[in-house]
Formats: structure tokens, sequence, C-alpha cells
């Protein structure tokens, strides 16, 4: 089912999910199932590193959504897609940010007899440790920069490779292709923040949206308002993200108490635009606002209002780490299947038959993810990681029970935010997921 509502509509009503891919992760086969499954599940707006290819994987997940969600839609489960949405978001930063980094290591001077504490401590399984040689180490598509390994080396060589965005380059290759920006910024970085928003200024005409994070700090008020100085007067919403601790939601729920805090302190200083809670959210942060009254309290008049109401309440939260959390399981079940699926029998003949799902000429078994992502001319398609378009890929839409479980765990963190679900309290998805098996 389409809803004919927009992500701002969720923005002033109140009930905004953004579901955070990752500013440095790259893995793109995960990245196009994350967006599938929470698109499914109704997310607004999905937050992704500034990189045409993960870009192209984020869309084509999209896309899929809506070629399988006619399929999915039974009278126990019927899909909520937005008419226009969800929102693809592409994450800056004006220096150096937890958010934009590497870990990395030399495995050759790794002790023999190490316990390996950081493999352990890696939540995104970004750190393995191979007999084959050049295949040990960090899986850089997978490191998101969460810093966890750093601190637990016994030899203290893991170390972390920071990286500034060039937004006069990415610009006006990545603003086209979509819909909103965001600019990760700390406390006093206010000539690096402007030096930024001046690069990018002329190509967010093609945005909809601006969001600006940053974290608590001594000052950060003062902070936030010299930057809307500098930014204002300005025609899009903009939403200010608090955060609280990042990259920790997956830790556990007391988490999320900084990003709650936080958002309750930038609330009151009554800064024009929307306030948005993330680092440390998790499944207790809809509870903890409610409970403080910060969430739901107020609806936006127009579009337009918002650059002047000074709003009463959190207009949405963003998830990351623990969003990702939530679908590791069973994504890591797709992969064990992937020699299984390589046939793409029966279900992918099976969806092949879906409406709307054409499959590439190139690949009589594979969506063609280009395809579904026209990037400018500035872009070369040729360098888009082939990864992504891999025939070996495991993708959701190929194991209907792993996608209706992937959506069911992703609606479960949607929904108590939006206020109701697409599932019925006793749904089991292997009972939907024969639902996809059509007959040949």
């Amino acid at each position: 089912m389409t809803i004919p509502r927009s992500p701002l509509t969720s923005l002033q009503e109140g009930h905004w999910f953004k579901l955070i891919c990752g500013a440095s992760y790259h893995h793109l086969p995960v990245i196009r199932n994350l967006a599938l499954a929470y698109t499914l599940a109704g997310a607004d707006c999905i937050d992704l590193a500034a990189d045409p290819a993960i870009v192209a994987a984020a869309r084509s997940g999209v896309q899929a959504a809506r070629r399988v969600a006619s399929a999915l839609a039974t009278t126990t489960f019927r899909p909520r897609l937005l008419a226009d949405g969800p929102w693809l978001m592409v994450s800056l930063n004006d220096g150096e940010d937890p958010h934009f980094r590497k870990a990395a290591f030399d495995p050759a001077r790794c002790p023999t007899d190490c316990s390996r504490p950081c493999e352990r401590v890696c939540p995104a399984q970004a750190i393995v440790f191979s007999q084959h040689e050049g295949q040990s180490g960090v899986i850089d598509s997978r490191c998101y920069g969460c810093g966890r390994c750093l601190p637990v080396c016994p030899i203290e060589q893991i170390y972390a490779r920071s990286y500034v965005s060039t937004p006069a380059a990415i610009a006006p290759q990545i603003f086209p292709a979509v819909d909103a920006v965001e600019i990760h910024t700390q406390v006093g970085r206010e000539q690096e923040f402007q030096r930024l928003w001046q690069a990018i200024k002329p190509e967010t005409k093609h945005l909809k949206l601006i969001a600006i994070s940053c974290p608590d700090g001594e000052g950060v008020i003062e902070y936030l308002w010299r930057l809307w100085a500098i930014v204002s007067p300005l025609s899009l919403p903009l939403i200010w993200q608090t955060d609280g601790r990042p990259m920790s939601g997956d830790i556990g729920e007391g988490a999320t108490a900084a990003a709650v805090r936080f958002g309750e302190k930038v609330l009151q200083a009554g800064l024009p635009g929307y306030v948005q809670l993330a680092g440390g959210t998790n499944s207790s942060t809809v509870q903890k606002l409610r409970a403080l009254r910060l969430l739901n309290n107020a609806v936006h008049p127009s579009a337009q209002a918002e650059l002047t109401h000074r709003p009463a309440a959190v207009a949405g939260i963003a998830y990351g780490s623990y969003a990702r959390k939530l679908l590791s399981p069973i994504l890591e079940m797709l992969d064990a299947q992937e020699s299984k699926l390589a046939t793409r029998q029966p279900e992918t003949a099976a969806l092949g038959r879906l409406p709307g799902l054409a499959l590439s000429q190139a690949s009589s078994d594979k969506p063609n993810l280009l395809s579904s992502f026209s990037p400018p001319e500035a872009i070369d398609s040729k360098a888009i990681d082939l990864e992504v378009m891999d025939s070996n890929a495991v993708y959701l839409e190929d194991a209907p029970e792993l996608l209706l479980a992937a959506v069911r765990a992703a609606a479960d963190l949607v929904y108590p935010l939006k206020g109701s679900s697409p599932f019925p309290e006793d749904f089991s998805p292997s009972s939907g997921g024969a639902l996809l098996a059509l007959p040949s």
C-alpha cells in the first residue's frame, strides 16, 4: 500500500524515522538489503556515505521494495510505502569526526597467541583472521568507525584512518542524485563549517532537506545559533541532529540517555527547525521521550513554518548501529544461503513474474542496479564498485521468509514511533513467506 504522504509530513507530525547506514559504511549488498527492509517498514529517510556506489545500492533497495510490495501485501501484512520516500541523504564533515574514519592495523604484527579481542568486539564483523595470506585484517567496506577495537588491542597497534569530505568535488556529483545532505560538525569549528557551507550552497537547489549534526559539549547551544546565522535565510527544512553518544545504540538501553538529554536541551533553546535524536538511539528511545512528553506533542502547520517555529517536541529519531544490529542475524542467514541461492530457483523465478520486476538483460538472474540509478554525467558509472552488481551477491528478495523476517524486525523498531504496525502480533514470517513462492 502506498501512502500519499511525504517524509516532510512525518517531520511536521513528529514521527520522522531515519535509518543510518553510516557515513563510513560501504558494504554495498548489506546497504541494499537494509534499504529494502526499512523501506517496506516505513522509513522516511536513509542516511548514507557520500559515494555514488552507495547511493546506487540504496536506491536499488528502495526500488526493489516497491517492486515486491504488491506480492508481500496480504490480509496479515500491508507494506506502507510513502509516495515520496524514503529520502536518500548523504553525510559530509567539516573536520575530523568519528563517523568518518576506518580502523586499520597490520595483521602480520599480531602475536600468534593473541586472543583477538578486536575481532570479538567488532559489531560489524569487519575484523577477520584467515590462514590465507593477505586475507586478514580490517575489511574496509564493513568498518564504520565505531572505534571499539582501538583500546582493546594488547599491543596497541590498531589506529583510525580519518578523512574529511571534499565538498567542492562531491556536491555537484552527488546532490542531484539524493534528496538531503547532513553536515557533521563540532563546537569550535565555525570557520570550517562556513567554508563547507559556501562550497555546497550552490548545489542545495537539488535538495529537499538540510541537516546539521553535532554532539553535545560546552557552548553547544551558542555554537548552533552561530551555525543558524551562517545558513540563514534558508528555503529548505532544517533538522538539528542531536548526536548524543555516537554509534552506541547497540550497546544497551542506557546508551540512549545522552541522546534524550541533548535533544531536550536543544528543544529548550528554541532553534528554528526540527530536532531529531541520534547517537545511542535504540528500542527504549521512544518510551523515554514519551515519558518526558517530548514526542508527538506538536504538529507543524505547514512546510514553511519550521524555519520560524520553535518546536515543543522532538520531530523524529535516527537509528544506526541498533537498526543494523536488529537485521544482522537475518542477513547472516542470508549469506549462509548464498550457494543455495546461486541458481536463483525457485524464488527468483517467482519474483521475476511479479508485476513491475524486470530482470537485467545483462544478467538473466539479477536486477540491474544501475538501471534504477542515473548518475549525473560527472560520475563515471563504470567506476561504481561492481560488488553491488555481483551476480553472486545475495539479496533479501531471493529468500522470501528471510525478507519477511527482516521487515518484521525493522517494523518493530519503526512503528513504536509511527504508532502502528503492519503486522499482527501473532504474525509468523514462515507462514507469510510462502506467499512469495508463486506457482511455476
